[in-house]
């Protein structure tokens, strides 16, 4: 650099070291915008001297005046965005000489010079700057209007075209931050498009971010936004059930209707509801065949009896009873005790291993860690919504946040003061005031479920603890054990898999490469 600013050696050799300048430099820039020309280059010096002595990395607010230029000026009016062009074309009263006070002085000017260019485009505050400096264009910046007025809170907004129809619904834990992202900073196509139609932003303030995540589902539910994800391809869920007759089979059906009963699920998709069921059928002998059978009637036994996997009702080898107790077997694994599923699952996977069958005990374990999975899940939600209501208390950021749950549906929340006189009686009290009906009893909606996930992550969150409870909020103790064994089985088992698929993919790319 000593050819461009005449800067050697000898002419810094008495000044003191950065060590000794440092922490009066911070005090200098304390709760202050940093304003600089190609600023990434001079902060992340910076920041790497802040971080060699041990200091906190800034979190100013920065303004590059270079990457302003670049989006203020055209190509065809100056030639490059170099300080010393752009200060004499905006006629800057000072002249950059390489030298730290001209230099920030000449900034100062470039800065002002540029800031009467975008004044005409609503410009006019230090966010407006930073927004503006990262947005793409103006004819999408022009919009930011839309939420100029967005508040620093939480909650759920809405994007609407000209006929008021919802196109996008989201949540943010600060509703200003995230609208203004929309406005030219997020490089997605998708995004661009959505600004492009949208004529109208609005949104409601929730007390929680929990509550603002229950109010975005909800919404998503009801208007099915075509620019949301989950609406261009819906999953309405699946699930599987026993059917109601004297020899009862696995079904998988799009709802738990009157005639079924025992419900799993829902599953994102049929072929997760498939695999739940292949599973079942690798530990129990239920039947598979879609045939009502009747005292009356029988038929010719299928090749499954043969393989031991039916005890056959179908012509008449296994008698109601028998049959029942198998039943017994599935319906116990499911409400109670996960174990004989299980257990009978790992010893067919051994099995198989010790036959030198790999691929076969490759795939019951995956059912397995599937079946695990699924019954976890349900031990948790079936523990959740059978409680017609619950209070808790969470602790974040300096605040006390306080949901009341129904039947595992968020029926209200309101955030208070980190400290305050009194317990949180009170608070529960009000929100019991004006919470909706408690819900029936039953099994939610693929759409309610989606709610109660949410309700039940918070409630798993740390430092959440529980207020008050009607009714009883406990998962079964038989067989958890075991099934927590096998979940941490099954995460291992997935790293591991992920691991050799990168290596693969890796050692791929090298010899492409090559």
């Amino acid at each position: 650099m000593s050819h461009l600013t005449g800067i050697d050696d000898r002419l810094v050799a008495d000044c003191p070291p950065l060590e000794a300048v440092l922490p009066a430099l911070l005090e200098f820039l304390r709760g202050t915008t940093l304003v600089a020309h190609n600023a990434h280059f001079d902060v992340s010096f910076l920041q790497a001297a802040l971080r060699r002595l041990d200091y906190p990395l800034l979190d100013h607010v920065v303004i590059d005046t270079a990457r302003l230029a670049r989006r203020v000026l055209p190509r065809d009016e100056v030639r490059d965005c170099r300080l010393t062009t752009l200060a004499r074309h905006l006629r800057a009263r000072v002249q950059p000489e390489h030298r730290a006070l001209p230099d920030a002085r000449a900034t100062v000017d470039v800065l002002h010079g540029l800031l009467e260019r975008v004044g005409n485009l609503g410009v006019t505050t230090l966010e407006d700057v930073r927004d503006y400096t990262r947005s793409r264009s103006d004819t999408t910046y022009r919009k930011i209007r839309l939420v100029r007025h967005a508040p620093d809170a939480p909650g759920v907004y809405r994007f609407h075209d000209r006929d008021g129809r919802v196109l996008y619904v989201g949540k943010a834990a600060n509703l200003r931050a995230r609208l203004r992202r929309y406005f030219g900073q997020d490089p997605r196509r998708m995004e661009a498009d959505l600004v492009r139609q949208t004529a109208q932003v609005t949104w409601d303030v929730t007390p929680t971010e929990l509550e603002a995540a229950v109010a975005e589902v909800r919404a998503m539910h009801l208007h099915r936004p075509r620019h949301n994800r989950r609406s261009r391809a819906p999953r309405p869920g699946v699930y599987v059930t026993l059917t109601r007759e004297r020899f009862p089979r696995l079904s998988i059906v799009a709802a738990p209707r009157d005639g079924r009963f025992l419900p799993v699920g829902p599953f994102p998709h049929r072929a997760a509801a498939e695999r739940f069921v292949e599973a079942v059928h690798d530990a129990l002998p239920l039947r598979r065949c879609a045939d009502r059978l009747t005292s009356r009637r029988s038929r010719a036994a299928c090749v499954l009896k043969d393989l031991g996997r039916c005890g056959a009702p179908c012509d008449g080898t296994q008698d109601e009873t028998s049959y029942a107790t198998v039943v017994e077997r599935y319906r116990t694994a499911v409400t109670a005790d996960p174990t004989p599923l299980i257990t009978a699952l790992r010893r067919s996977m051994r099995s198989e291993a010790r036959q030198e069958s790999f691929e076969r005990a490759q795939r019951i374990r995956g059912h397995l860690h599937h079946l695990a999975a699924v019954l976890a899940d349900r031990r948790r939600t079936a523990a959740l919504v059978a409680v017609e209501e619950l209070a808790a208390v969470r602790a974040r950021g300096g605040r006390r946040q306080v949901a009341l749950v129904r039947r595992g549906r968020l029926a209200g929340s309101v955030s208070l003061p980190g400290s305050g006189p009194g317990g949180l009686g009170p608070a529960v009290d009000r929100l019991r005031a004006v919470a909706p009906p408690t819900p029936a009893p039953g099994h939610p909606t693929a759409d309610e479920m989606e709610e109660v996930r949410l309700v039940m992550a918070w409630l798993a969150g740390p430092g959440t603890r529980l207020l008050s409870v009607r009714g009883v909020y406990a998962e079964p103790v038989a067989g958890g054990t075991l099934l927590h064994r096998t979940l941490d089985e099954a995460r291992r088992a997935g790293r591991g898999v992920r691991r050799d698929r990168d290596v693969a993919i890796g050692r791929k790319a090298v010899r492409r490469a090559g």
